[in-house]
Formats: C-alpha cells, sequence, structure tokens
C-alpha cells in the first residue's frame, strides 16, 4: 500500500485545501501446484484429464512424465484449458523414464534446463524458471534404487543441488517437486519399520535437515504440525486405501518468501499417480 500527498488545491474562489490520495496496490494469490503423475499419458487413461480441467492454478509442474515433448504435443487429449499456459519440457535422453514439465499462465523472463551436473541434467530432473518478483525450480530428485544401489548418486544430487542453492539462497526461490525423501518420522506411516530402508535413511534426511538449515522452509509444515498426510503410496497391499503413505513431495520456499505464504496444501483424493498433487498459494 502507498499513500501520495497531492499539493494545495484550488476548491473555490477563496478555498484551498489539501487532499491525500490513497493506492492501494493489491498483489494476487498465486497457486502453484506439483504432481508426480508416474507417466503422463497414462495419467491421463486414469483420469488426470478431467481433474486439470477442473482445477484452477497458475503454475503446475510436473515430475516423471516419461515422454519426449514431440510425444506430448501429438497426445489426442491435451487438456483444453492447457491452451492459455505456456508449456516448457525437459525429458530424459532415455526414452520412457523421469523427466518433468512446467505449465504457466504468465511467461516467464527466462527458462533453464540444466543444475550443471552431467548425469542429473541427461536425466530430465530440473526446470527453473526466472519471473520477475521470484524464481520457480521444479525438481525431481533421484529415487536412490529398492536396494540402495544408486544412494551414492542421489547423495551426491544433493551435495551438488544444496552448493548451488547456498549460492542464490538469498533470491526469491520457490522448490517443489519430488525429492523422494521422508524427513521426520511425521512424514510416513511407519517410520520404525523403513527405518534403514531408501527413501528414509539417516544420509538422505539429513540432505532436507541441510536444506531447512539453509533458511528453506517446508511449506506444508508451516501450516499443517499433525502427522497422517502423505503423498506417495505403493500400489500393492492396498495401501493408498490404508494410508500406508509417506510424504515425499515438497514445496520449499526461501526466507524472503515465507512470509508471503498463504496456505500450503495436498491433495489425496486426486487419484490418477502412486503420488498426490501438492501445493502452496503465495502472494508473489
Amino acid at each position: 500500500m502507498a499513500s501520495v500527498l497531492l499539493g494545495p488545491v484550488a476548491v473555490g474562489p477563496q478555498i484551498t485545501k489539501s487532499l491525500s490520495m490513497v493506492i492501494v496496490i493489491i498483489i494476487p494469490v498465486m497457486k502453484i501446484i506439483s504432481w508426480n503423475v508416474n507417466g503422463l499419458r497414462s495419467a491421463y487413461k486414469s483420469g488426470a484429464l478431467d481433474w486439470f480441467e477442473k482445477t484452477n492454478f497458475e503454475i503446475l509442474c510436473l515430475q516423471e512424465i516419461k515422454a519426449q515433448s514431440l510425444q506430448l504435443q501429438q497426445l489426442p487429449l491435451q487438456p483444453l484449458k492447457f491452451l492459455n499456459y505456456h508449456a516448457y519440457f525437459n525429458s530424459a535422453g532415455k526414452k520412457g523414464y523421469s523427466g518433468v514439465a512446467v505449465y504457466t499462465k504468465k511467461k516467464p523472463l527466462s527458462v533453464e534446463y540444466k543444475l550443471g551436473l552431467e548425469k542429473f541434467d541427461k536425466e530430465g530432473r530440473i526446470l527453473k524458471l526466472e519471473y520477475p518478483n521470484f524464481i520457480l525450480i521444479n525438481l525431481y530428485l533421484p529415487h536412490g534404487g529398492r536396494r540402495k544401489e544408486n544412494l551414492n548418486y542421489k547423495l551426491e544430487v544433493y551435495n551438488f543441488l544444496l552448493k548451488y542453492l547456498t549460492k542464490i539462497k538469498k533470491q526469491n526461490l520457490v522448490l517443489i517437486g519430488d525429492f523422494n525423501v521422508a524427513h521426520k518420522d511425521i512424514d510416513l506411516a511407519r517410520p520404525k519399520q523403513n527405518r534403514n530402508n531408501i527413501m528414509f535413511t539417516p544420509e538422505e534426511r539429513r540432505q532436507i535437515d541441510k536444506l531447512v538449515k539453509l533458511g528453506f522452509t517446508d511449506t506444508f509444515r508451516k501450516f499443517h504440525k499433525e502427522g497422517g498426510y502423505y503423498t506417495w503410496w505403493v500400489y500393492r497391499a492396498n495401501a493408498r486405501q490404508r494410508n500406508l503413505g509417506w510424504r515425499i513431495d515438497y514445496a520449499f520456499t526461501s526466507k524472503s518468501l515465507t512470509s508471503k505464504l498463504k496456505n500450503a496444501f495436498i491433495l489425496s483424493g486426486v487419484k490418477g499417480s502412486d503420488h498426490c498433487p501438492i501445493g502452496l498459494e503465495i502472494k508473489v
């Protein structure tokens, strides 16, 4: 909000007054949604198309699209509303693997497709969009392997990412996507049974600790302190129906943006993938 004082104004032949005009600047709330769709084409067949059409958002970040950009553009059923969005894809070199996408109403100033780590960049795991007032980074971090065969690679990526974020942490940043780590006991249904399993090892959890120490806020935990909220469920054993899940998808904001947060949410009722959408509302 800003006020401007206008100097003496002649109101009549013998009357002079000072008038104050108040200009109210309304900053709209922006909704940013993230969803690991585990294959965008298969997600369409599972009902995601209808959800896209009915849901209001300014920015939609997708992970694990498992398709090349040409394949996505040739889909027989693209949501009609996407005609009003700018679309950016970063597909993996390997077909049917990984990949991220961003649909945005407002065209960004610039788009980057690489973090600077060769193997990671070949797998299509990042999109960085710069806007006038903030930077959005859509991430799909490596899983690590059920037998931890790729854990060292995963930790290497986190180490590289954290060094990169250290250099830009004072900027207005939104980090969003699939981080493939449950941070604390509250973030999965069965922490004791999974203490040393991939996505919940002490080494992986420390990476999120380091991210928080850099000044980034776990936006969902800012508004929701209780347990029982998850974003991913295994397909077997009716895990989703029993809510035996993990919270491994996050939206983080840098310190300079935290005060502008209005809400953060998990849309666990949305089907179409083994993950559900997450998101935040922010004034930027």
